[in-house]
């Protein structure tokens, strides 16, 4: 099951990303995902962990975070803080499928792919900070699902390793976001053009998750040929949460997804033929006209005939070719010339 078939087009597959951005609250996360729809996005994305799951309730110097925006805090009580209760995923799932999204998640260790199995999630993400965790990305793309790989801390043999994982299941529905894990990202850093190497070097669908706080990227990242595009999103920044500042909000998301769209139609395809709206400006273009009255038997010359405006008489290649010979007919001033 191709990415591109879930939301039935070859469009740009645009989530949304609840993240922590219910800030403890199920109604916020229920009301986000109504929100994701009014949006056009095509899924909203949990992520499913605890803070066992994901870190150690240890107060070790190691386990402070440093330079982030959630510097000084512990991994465990941010972790605590920022996590989507799993028995809200049921619900989740649910009211995502009566508006008409996709509901999938990102696991973080087995049990979340075993409990997510169970729910039918239909694609798999693997999040930046777990590229390196291979025996997850291993169990995870032996269901079979597709499997979306952030790659922001990852180097190529990082990258590598995890297409090969994955390949060696027998998954090969694999795409690659190019990421940059800073919170918010600065957008000089975006390095965009890997995306396509991503596609060239790991013959991979590419895509972008971003974590920058306008909607240039997603535009560009269309443009470069992405498949997929995650973006955090909330209804309101000031509600808080871990990811609040690098989330957009309804109107700021619907203006990613309206420029997304459109770069889409404006991207278009490879064809010479002109379209009716091109054919018809061919009426600007410059041909061949009589610009003097000339008599059967004068000559053509640079004063009796002229490249101009419009383009209905004889192509201006033929201008040389013209010069000298005579005239068969008479002609006056805005005739056009003909072969």
């Amino acid at each position: 099951m191709m990415i591109n078939q879930q939301n039935n087009s070859s469009k740009v597959f645009i989530i949304a990303e609840l993240s922590a951005n219910h800030n403890g609250s199920l109604s916020n996360a229920i009301e986000t995902i109504k929100a994701a729809k009014r949006t056009g996005a095509d899924a909203i994305k949990l992520q499913t962990y605890t803070a066992d799951t994901l870190t150690l309730n240890c107060e070790k110097e190691d386990f402070l975070i440093k330079g982030t925006i959630w510097k000084g805090k512990n991994f465990y009580k941010l972790y605590q803080e920022a996590y989507t209760p799993w028995e809200w995923h049921e619900e989740l799932f649910k009211v995502a499928k009566e508006e008409g999204l996709i509901c999938f998640s990102s696991p973080f260790d087995k049990t979340a792919v075993d409990f997510l199995e169970e729910l039918n999630n239909p694609i798999y993400k693997i999040a930046s900070f777990e590229i390196t965790d291979i025996p997850l990305i291993e169990y995870v793309a032996s269901k079979n699902k597709p499997i979306i790989i952030s790659t922001g801390i990852a180097n190529y043999d990082d990258i590598k390793l995890a297409v090969d994982t994955c390949r060696a299941v027998g998954n090969n529905d694999i795409t690659l976001l190019k990421c940059t894990s800073s919170y918010p990202a600065p957008i000089e850093e975006a390095n965009m053009v890997m995306m396509q190497q991503f596609a060239k070097d790991f013959d991979v669908k590419v895509g972008l998750s971003d974590h920058t706080l306008g909607i240039t990227l997603p535009v560009v990242a269309t443009c470069l040929g992405a498949k997929v595009i995650e973006k955090h999103f909330i209804l309101d920044r000031s509600i808080g949460g871990p990811d609040a500042s690098f989330s957009l909000n309804e109107n700021e998301f619907s203006e990613m997804v309206k420029a997304v769209r459109e770069a889409e139609k404006a991207i278009g395809k490879i064809d010479y033929n002109l379209t009716a709206k091109q054919i018809e400006g061919k009426q600007f273009a410059r041909s061949l006209y009589v610009c003097k009255d000339i008599n059967i038997g004068d000559v053509f010359t640079e004063q009796n005939i002229r490249s101009v405006r419009p383009g209905y008489g004889l192509h201006p290649k033929y201008f040389k070719e013209i010069l000298g010979k005579i005239a068969v007919k008479n002609y006056t001033i805005g005739d056009r010339l003909e072969l």
